[in-house]
């Protein structure tokens, strides 16, 4: 299964951006930015938000207006660069800077509450995880219906910010330690993969591929959205195929991801996914590089689906994100 082009069906993703103080706050809505920090978390998110999406900031357990984004950059240096000040951690004692940035667009304005029923399915996972411990939260569409109606259209334009001269670059990752060089080229870790797989699979016309090489044809793609990280009792999904508009019914899929072979604890793993889900949950998807032959036969036996990722693009290199997502392939086992 090669990827396929992105098309026109492809319905923009809603993020909720956390940010660690009022001051930052305050900075990424006076210039319409968000910044995300120069280590691996910061790469990730910045490879999971694109161009088109949409986010709002999450600070003090509330949601900060609704941005849509209309431009992306990695700033060299960014430890010089405005607007925000370096984060320290006293625990760590590592220093981060700025470097990744998403230009925003206003579109609408509020201050509301994660208590919100509209918000549940964040306030879901801050829940589960304990608070905040990422950098950024994936939302589902009926959220995002639900802000798109929330405070009042934002009028008037954000103030530009007056950057001194600087360079950009271009994130890149590999398997390779003696290429790291932060943040411009970062480890190739899972989150990576998941991220890509969810880029894949965005497409209507590659999902629909998957489904039907799975036995699963008689779900439709177009009617399904696929989401990152999704806690749950049992731990945290990787990625997760769901409704885009519940109608009578519940169906989700979860799919596990790993870059090595596939063993039988990320089995166990899935299974206790499947059981925290409603019945109508089919099965669930585990990814890998492979499977031995063990985990093969087992998976017949515990509704779960094994999918091998092949990746051609050469780690031992440094490649881009979307060099690593157009390289990507899904091999269904049958």
């Amino acid at each position: 299964m090669p990827a396929q082009a992105e098309g026109s069906l492809e319905s923009p993703s809603y993020f909720l951006v956390s940010v660690s103080t009022r001051e930052n706050l305050e900075l990424c809505v006076k210039h319409g930015l968000a910044g995300f920090p120069s280590g691996e978390s910061g790469a990730w998110t910045f490879c999971e938000i694109q161009e088109g999406d949409f986010v709002s900031f999450l600070y003090g357990a509330r949601a900060h207006n609704l941005y849509k984004v209309i431009g992306r950059e990695s700033l060299q240096k960014a430890e010089t660069l405005p607007p925000w000040p370096l984060l320290r951690f006293k625990e760590t004692g590592k220093t981060y800077s700025f470097p990744f940035r998403l230009r925003l667009r206003p579109v609408r304005v509020f201050d509301e509450p994660l208590v919100r029923a509209e918000f549940s399915y964040v306030a879901e996972n801050l829940l589960l995880r304990g608070g905040y411990s990422k950098t950024h939260f994936q939302a589902d569409q009926t959220t995002l219906q639900s802000v798109s109606g929330m405070g009042e259209v934002a009028e008037g334009t954000t103030a530009a910010l007056a950057l001194p001269e600087h360079d950009t670059f271009v994130l890149r990752f590999t398997k390779k330690k003696e290429l790291f060089d932060a943040p411009q080229i970062l480890r190739f870790k899972e989150t990576i993969l998941q991220s890509a797989i969810r880029r894949y699979l965005i497409n209507p016309a590659n999902l629909q591929t998957l489904l039907n090489h799975l036995s699963l044809s008689n779900i439709r793609a177009t009617e399904l959205e696929i989401l990152g990280e999704k806690a749950f009792p049992e731990g945290h999904i990787d990625l997760l195929l769901k409704q885009r508009v519940p109608l009578g019914s519940s169906m989700r899929l979860p799919i596990e991801v790993k870059t090595k072979t596939g063993q039988a604890k990320d089995m166990s793993q899935v299974s206790g996914y499947l059981k925290e889900l409603p019945q109508e949950t089919p099965c669930g998807i585990l990814i890998a590089a492979d499977f031995n032959k063990t985990v093969i036969k087992a998976a017949a036996e515990n509704r779960i689906r094994l999918v091998r990722y092949k990746l051609n693009a050469d780690l031992s290199k440094a490649q881009t994100f979307e060099e690593i997502c157009t390289s990507l392939t899904l091999q269904p086992l049958t």
